[in-house]
């Protein structure tokens, strides 16, 4: 929030210069994020008058002006600005003023003598172009210093809100805060009935009081609606970092940000009948006045009358129902609506004002009615008119609970020793009205302070009052101790080193992602929607992590880089018996060439195999892999992956469609891993090398095409022959000699008795039960 120090000392004027008070901000809480001057320093400059105006005789842009500035004799100063004529008030440099890079002197313009500089706005630091000078009302005063008459000697305070300050989001609860820091006096502005010299009134219906606790509306007829809005109130707006736009709707946005009420104005002459409070209707649009046409939904909070909706609630007024300069007769209204009805609402649109932003993080309902009466008595002052009765419509509002403090709990978490006493002035100075129950507090907080519902409040509170700075900084007295860690449990950063040092770059990418990439590439077509998504391309939760790979892989691209080997491991979000999980995987990505381009090795690019051995190694080769199909995988280069009969993960080649789609080049394999199995291994355990030599058989067996060799492998170790201690694959062939439709595979086979020497018959006796079991299983002949 944005504000002037000039407006916060109207309500409150601590003995602190501006530095001062911005510190006593920060250490309160309120941090202040940016701290300037309204205008750089300069002087000497006054309000001047032209009192005569001619041509130069030697420039046809330029005229010779007499300019009053209150002495006694007017000042003769050249001057080339095109708004320049009689009876214009200007800033006037005096001779000898220094502005911001020059100082006025003496000069000769064309061989005419000039006692000092006619100003616009830019040479005053007060705006970055100007297309002349900067003009002054009639009714202002010559001679008297430009600074005074526009407040420059001001500054512009900025502070970073934590959410449950919502009570800060005015200059009121603002000052209420250096009040409780500094104990100066608050001087509030003076609110008084409305005199009541009309009896027109519009009847308010709220249908849904438990979104709308409190309306409060009123008719005033008459206004001047075209009349201009006085130089102090843009003054405030404008260093709130809001803009003028017309004298109701500035008068509003006044009240807004003096008092935190949101408030609206309607044109009444434009309204249909009551004023209704309720949700929308199927199928009801409205016509906003950012001139957008915005669809409502069921939970859609709208004002509306006999025509349908004319404002969204807390939001945005409708365009129909504007105040405009043709304006004669408003009704203003003044309501509370609940943050949880208004979460999220504008935000659904696109939009972003100044009303939800506070109804979200919640309004002071205990001071919506005055709040239309400082609107009601700005608009008679400003426009005129006759004010008519409130109608209001007021249902069950929300109820401060009482707090308990324990006096031991605020010095157990604070960890310093602070008088009882002083825990209780603390409490009044907030505002906080209270009772003793021994040593304890029971506390009820004030309707604007609706962040206080814990004890863990009320304590923070003590704290920034008390003073962050004077808390010491203790270092912490503990045993430290390490944890056990088992043997065979795995932390993921094992994961990370294991990809890090195969030349894998680690990403993080966001747990939102597009709606699309879950049904393109996982075929979830039932993602996890998020209620209030912070991007339309960020509304569903991950189930698998390649979406970001695959995003990070083509902004690489983009800006020329040809290789790519990134991992992430992160959480993915699942559905799991009416309810939701979270489990941790971790997914690599490869695009490119094997290694960077050099002159020692030919250059190829990664397929299947070189990202196969990154899974084994990942697996601790304990993998098994089955042919399986993957939407978003090649059906000819996809496996699913295994560990002890269970499918933890995938391993394949990017779908070519897919491939087409994100506009890569070429190949991109990926893998995704549950991290929960990878992460348990097997302790090792000490066994006796033997000193038998071990005997080694070859044999080659024919057998279907259809036959996986990892079938064949897991059956013979299933088998348990005895002294067969190792069988591994070392050819396939299919050819010249082989059936079609069939290949013979070539095994290496090692057996070893640990105990004795081996002799043939053994041998020949566990070979043949080999060969009976490839027989009986998988119709194998042995080839010859």
């Amino acid at each position: 929030m944005q504000f002037s120090e000039y407006w916060l000392r109207q309500f409150v004027n601590p003995a602190m210069n501006a530095d001062e008070l911005g510190h006593a901000l920060t250490m309160a809480g309120l941090e202040v994020e940016e701290q300037e001057l309204v205008a750089q320093p300069f002087n000497s400059v006054v309000i001047g008058e032209i009192i005569a105006a001619e041509k130069h005789p030697d420039a046809d842009r330029l005229q010779l002006c007499q300019v009053d500035v209150g002495q006694a004799a007017p000042l003769q100063i050249v001057c080339g600005a095109p708004n320049a004529r009689v009876g214009l008030k200007a800033p006037c440099a005096m001779l000898g003023a220094k502005l911001a890079d020059f100082e006025i002197k003496k000069a000769k313009v064309r061989g005419i003598e000039s006692f000092g500089m006619m100003c616009s706005a830019k040479e005053l630091g007060l705006a970055e172009q100007a297309d002349g000078l900067l003009e002054f009302p009639t009714s202002a005063t010559v001679g008297q210093n430009v600074r005074e008459y526009l407040g420059l000697d001001d500054t512009l305070y900025t502070i970073k809100l934590t959410p449950n300050r919502a009570d800060c989001l005015s200059i009121l609860g603002v000052a209420r805060d250096v009040v409780a820091i500094t104990g100066a006096a608050m001087t509030l502005p003076t609110i008084a009935g409305a005199k009541l010299d009309s009896n027109k009134t519009v009847t308010v219906n709220v249908i849904e009081p438990a979104a709308c606790p409190s309306y409060f509306g009123r008719v005033v007829e008459g206004v001047n609606a075209s009349a201009e809005t006085p130089d102090w109130m843009i003054r405030a707006l404008e260093r709130s970092g809001l803009r003028s736009i017309s004298v109701i709707v500035d008068i509003t946005n006044y009240v807004l940000l003096e008092l935190g009420q949101p408030m609206h104005a309607f044109d009444l002459s434009k309204l249909s009948g009551d004023i209704t409070v309720r949700f929308a209707h199927s199928g009801e649009n409205i016509k906003l006045l950012n001139d957008t046409e915005a669809k409502l939904v069921a939970d859609d909070l709208v004002i509306a009358d006999a025509s349908g909706p004319i404002a969204l609630a807390g939001v945005m007024g409708g365009e129909p129902t504007s105040v405009t300069d043709q304006t004669n007769n408003i009704f203003l209204e003044s309501a509370f609506f609940t943050p949880d009805v208004m979460a999220g609402k504008a935000r659904r649109l696109g939009l972003s004002t100044d009303s939800s932003y506070r109804f979200e993080r919640g309004v002071d309902y205990g001071n919506t009615k005055q709040a239309l009466e400082r609107a009601t008595g700005l608009v008679l002052d400003i426009c005129g008119g006759q004010a008519g009765p409130i109608s209001e419509a007021v249902a069950k509002l929300p109820e401060r609970q009482s707090v308990t403090l324990r006096y031991a709990r605020v010095r157990s978490v604070l960890g310093i020793d602070i008088a009882k006493d002083k825990v209780g002035a603390i409490l009044s100075q907030l505002g906080f009205s209270f009772q003793e129950n021994g040593d304890n507090f029971i506390v009820q907080a004030p309707t604007y302070r609706f962040d206080i519902e814990r004890e863990a409040d009320l304590i923070e509170e003590v704290a920034r009052l008390h003073g962050y700075d004077k808390i010491p900084a203790i270092a912490p007295v503990a045993n430290v101790s390490m944890l056990p860690l088992p043997a065979a449990k795995l932390s993921e950063h094992w994961l990370k080193d294991v990809m890090q040092a195969q030349g894998y770059q680690e990403v993080v990418t966001y747990s939102f992602v597009d709606e699309s990439w879950e049904r393109d590439l996982l075929a979830n077509s039932n993602p996890i929607k998020l209620k209030n998504p912070i991007a339309s391309n960020l509304s569903v939760m991950r189930s698998g992590l390649w979406g970001g790979l695959l995003d990070v892989l083509t902004y690489n691209l983009n800006r020329k880089q040809e290789r790519a080997m990134l991992f992430e491991v992160g959480s993915t979000f699942h559905r799991k018996d009416n309810g939701y999980c979270e489990e941790t995987h971790v997914a690599g990505l490869c695009y490119g060439s094997l290694l960077p381009e050099q002159w020692g090795q030919t250059a190829r690019e990664i397929d299947f195999y070189d990202v196969k051995a990154m899974v084994d190694a990942l697996t601790h080769h304990q993998a098994t892999y089955s042919k399986e199909t993957h939407p978003a995988l090649h059906p000819g280069q996809t496996a699913r992956v295994y560990i002890k009969g269970q499918p933890v993960g995938w391993l394949g080649k990017l779908h070519p469609k897919w491939q087409q789609h994100y506009d890569l080049p070429k190949s991109t394999i990926l893998f995704e891993l549950e991290t929960q199995v990878l992460l348990q291994t097997q302790v090792p355990v000490y066994q006796e090398v033997s000193k038998m030599i071990p005997v080694r058989r070859d044999i080659a067996i024919v057998v279907d095409e259809q036959v996986e060799v990892q079938a064949v492998i897991d059956a013979v170790y299933a088998a348990k022959i005895p002294l067969l201690q190792k069988i591994q694959l070392f050819d396939i062939y299919q050819g010249k000699g082989i059936t079609e439709n069939k290949k013979s595979l070539a095994f290496l086979i090692l057996m070893q008795d640990t105990h004795k020497t081996m002799v043939d018959s053994e041998a020949e006796a566990a070979m043949a039960k080999l060969l009976a079991l490839l027989e009986n299983k998988f119709d194998a002949q042995l080839r010859n």
